[in-house]
């Protein structure tokens, strides 16, 4: 049987949880390498920006299992800090640290190099981007356990994403809001789906399937989510709010996740190992490709697919060893 003609299983997000992170990273890079403004396929590029929904999809799922199995909070924090953050600190350091030596060295200069450093505080009080997923990420973590409580207790509670979705809203255009916390709207809009992950690792430990037919209404959500957005930054970017296009990935995020789940148990397995590689290092792929590789191969001044597949080439080593010198220095702590 073809992955068109069999159910629809949310057990295959979880288990090909590595490749479809692998396939989020490999979007991500695509997207951050440069595409001309006039081009025909300007659209279809801006949605490489959708491989991040996907990371914190994902990382919901994989929340539910963390926090539903284990009863220690300070376990599930100690392992979850420990894969993210000995890695963002020190790649921040390496970023942050070199421009602070070029520049002024007052007390202002000190204590802006340790908050970037150490929380990444110019995204939270400036809406700097350089790493914005990694500190991002972090504080979702922090309210997922109250979450995963609140929604076992009481599951009417699962539909407190809806009402993120209006908070979502009310950032972009009811002004109070929008001028007290509206510079981290990259954030806001991407809390939904982050939650939403949470509410499907229940489905997919619950092993939860749907027919056949769910297919062609999953693959309509993906189709006509992104043909939207597909259009309107084609033709319209720069005059409407980018959160538009943030929500146009929620429909977008949870139909592909569950159809690439689904065929990729069709896909031959050593394209699969190379997608959980890229998967398992996606952390470090992502805190590296751009400012330490990607800035300097873009002087070089080639062609699209030939600066991508530069850029990948040269990350992927790096993250690999990174990956493995901090596992090998954390695994101490884990115990």
């Amino acid at each position: 049987m073809t992955p068109t003609t069999t159910s629809i299983r949310f057990a295959n997000i979880s288990l090909h949880r590595s490749e479809l992170m692998g396939l989020a990273m490999i979007a991500i890079v695509l997207f951050h390498v440069s595409l001309p403004r006039l081009s025909p396929f300007y659209g279809l590029w801006r949605m490489g920006n959708i491989g991040v929904d996907v990371f914190l999809f994902l990382s919901g799922v994989g929340l539910w299992y963390a926090l539903t199995g284990n009863k220690s909070l300070k376990r599930f924090f100690t392992r979850r800090y420990l894969r993210i953050y000995p890695t963002w600190f020190l790649v921040a350091c390496l970023y942050y640290v070199p421009r602070f030596l070029q520049g002024a060295k007052g007390p202002k200069e000190v204590i802006d190099l340790a908050g970037d450093v150490l929380v990444n505080w110019d995204f939270w009080l400036h809406d700097e981007l350089t790493f914005w997923y990694i500190p991002a990420t972090m504080m979702l973590y922090l309210f997922a356990p109250a979450y995963i409580k609140l929604v076992n207790r009481h599951p009417a509670y699962r539909w407190l994403p809806v009402l993120m979705i209006v908070w979502c809203v009310a950032v972009q255009w009811v002004s109070p809001i929008h001028n007290a916390v509206g510079h981290i709207e990259i954030f806001w809009s991407r809390v939904p789906i982050f939650f939403i992950g949470i509410n499907c690792g229940a489905l997919v430990k619950q092993g939860l399937t749907l027919s056949p037919q769910s297919v062609w209404l999953l693959l309509a959500a993906a189709v006509l989510s992104l043909g939207v957005d597909i259009y309107l930054e084609q033709t319209r970017h720069g005059l409407f709010p980018l959160f538009i296009g943030r929500m146009l990935y929620i429909p977008a995020t949870f139909s592909l996740v569950l159809l690439l789940g689904n065929w990729l148990t069709a896909v031959p397995q050593r394209i699969k190992r190379g997608l959980r590689l890229v998967g398992t290092v996606s952390l470090e792929m992502y805190l590296l490709h751009a400012h330490f590789v990607l800035v300097y191969i873009k002087r070089l001044q080639w062609g699209y697919w030939s600066t991508f597949l530069a850029c990948f080439a040269i990350t992927l080593p790096l993250a690999w060893l990174l990956n493995k010198g901090m596992e090998q220095l954390t695994k101490r702590f884990e115990r």
